[in-house]
């Protein structure tokens, strides 16, 4: 006995022994995210082709296709024309559009006024940038170009590249031996996510499932900024709270425009989806994006699929909300629109209050006022505005994290306040009556002449690129294979 259980040892040992070679091995393979702290090339292949996926896995395929049935793409400055006043002398301020399906990505940034009329490669408003949320095609040309070769460009240099809308690379490694079999292999293939995912402690290849499903949708529902005006980063160093974020930029001098009005250093807020959503009563609970807008759900012969269909959870109910809540569809829909309401109220109120302030600032500055005398006034302005952005540029905050939202509208309209407050002292000091005079903004037309903005211009020129240079992309990709021969089919929704 005693010299079996001897064997077993020196087996076990010889065993273990050979096993600590690979282990090692193992160990000192760099991760994604060692990689892109480095700033090295990842090493990926990226298959951006969406089209490609189309035959394996028709389930998932088709209800990603099915996001083309989000169509509305109204305009939000039409809906609401104080949005060109708050964002005057900004490319913003001309074009800004409700948010509609995935399938629209690449279409609608090529259609948007403030990407500009580009002729040629080098020319246009906008820098390559303006790529990064799209599509897989990105994850592709940072991997084949380095950081470098992707960001320092202009827009126009790679549009015949960038074709494929927010795909399947975009969130998985196709290429890997799970996904083959039917796994999610989540991964993030872009090095400035994977750098900012690590500067929260989230380090990707150590999350577990939970974690990996908000980090893919960090890919682009977060809040970035322009380093340099060309690299996209994550403004995450002291946190994701509006606070936080608001004193990175003050520390680092960032701003990214001046206001044409009141001259204040303004910041752009983008979709601070993955923050609000940190901060919210589900996600402090770890119900994540994958949950509640991307469901499992069965196709009419019992099979059980992700749904790639993503949109409002009420429309899915059962496989959603119903997996958590006992209560009705009908209550929790009444409950939120509730939340909706009081947001928007609120920010309603914090948008009339900036309007003003931006245009007695305009009457501070004509009348003669001073640097010093405004300084203070133009911080309190970008700070209110932020806070303003912070709440208004994502998409259903006033669900994921309503209290959050109320906070941050509330202290915006305080910082507006302490700015109106100094401009009455400044206008009075400079002879200026008051009420200031606020120009008929009521309408999106109205309110753009009221800024001195040439819309037909810049429309005329944009249907000239239309027509002429997006189909020569379009051509080009087609032959290099990024996009099928002809349009693929409709996704099939019976």
């Amino acid at each position: 006995m005693k010299f079996l259980a001897k064997s077993l040892i020196t087996v076990t040992i010889s065993i273990l022994g050979c096993l600590q070679p690979a282990l090692a091995e193992e160990a000192k393979k760099e991760s994604l995210t060692d990689k892109a702290l480095k700033h090295e090339k990842l090493g990926v292949t990226i298959n951006s082709a969406n089209h490609t996926f189309a035959e394996k896995y028709p389930l998932q395929y088709n209800s990603w296709k099915a996001t083309s049935e989000s169509t509305d793409r109204g305009s939000a400055l039409a809906a609401d024309p104080r949005y060109v006043v708050l964002w005057a002398g900004y490319a913003f301020s001309k074009d800004y559009n409700k948010p509609r399906g995935h399938y629209y990505a690449i279409t609608d940034v090529r259609d948007i006024l403030r990407t500009g009329a580009p002729k040629d490669e080098n020319d246009g408003p906008q820098p390559m940038a303006c790529w990064t949320c799209k599509g897989p095609d990105v994850a592709r040309l940072i991997e084949e170009k380095g950081e470098r070769g992707y960001f320092d460009p202009k827009w126009a240099k790679y549009g015949s590249e960038i074709v494929n809308s927010i795909g399947c690379a975009d969130c998985h490694d196709t290429n890997s031996e799970e996904f083959k079999q039917g796994k999610p292999a989540l991964q993030v293939a872009r090095p400035h996510v994977l750098r900012a995912l690590n500067t929260i402690g989230w380090k990707f290849e150590e999350l577990d499932k939970h974690g990996k499903r908000p980090a893919v949708c960090a890919n682009c529902h977060v809040e970035y900024y322009f380093k340099d005006k060309k690299d996209v980063t994550f403004p995450w160093k002291n946190g994701v709270d509006v606070d936080s974020i608001e004193k990175y930029y003050d520390e680092i001098n960032f701003t990214d425009w001046t206001h044409a009005l009141s001259k204040a250093p303004m910041l752009k807020t983008q979709h601070p989806d993955f923050e609000v959503w940190s901060q919210g009563t589900h996600g402090k609970n770890g119900v994540t994006c994958i949950d509640c807008h991307m469901p499992k759900v069965k196709d009419k012969e019992g099979n059980v699929y992700t749904d790639h269909k993503i949109g409002n959870p009420f429309d899915n109910f059962e496989s959603t909300c119903k997996t958590c809540h006992e209560q009705s569809k009908e209550t929790l829909q009444k409950r939120v629109k509730e939340y909706k309401h009081d947001v928007k109220e609120t920010m309603i109120r914090l948008e009339d209050q900036l309007v003003k302030a931006h245009f007695e600032a305009k009457a501070a500055w004509d009348a003669g006022a001073t640097q010093d005398e405004m300084k203070d006034i133009l911080t309190a302005i970008r700070h209110a505005q932020w806070r303003w952005d912070y709440s208004a540029a994502g998409h259903g905050n006033h669900f994921h994290a309503p209290d959050v939202m109320l906070r941050t509208i509330a202290t915006g309209i305080d910082r507006a306040a302490d700015a109106r407050a100094a401009l009455g002292v400044v206008l009075a000091k400079h002879g200026v009556a008051t009420p200031v005079a606020i120009p008929d903004i009521s309408t999106k037309e109205k309110a753009q002449k009221a800024i001195g903005l040439d819309i037909p211009k810049d429309q005329a020129a944009k249907d000239e690129f239309l027509k002429t240079v997006v189909p020569q992309w379009e051509k080009e990709a087609r032959a290099k294979g990024l996009l099928p021969a002809e349009d693929a089919p409709k996704a099939d929704t019976k």
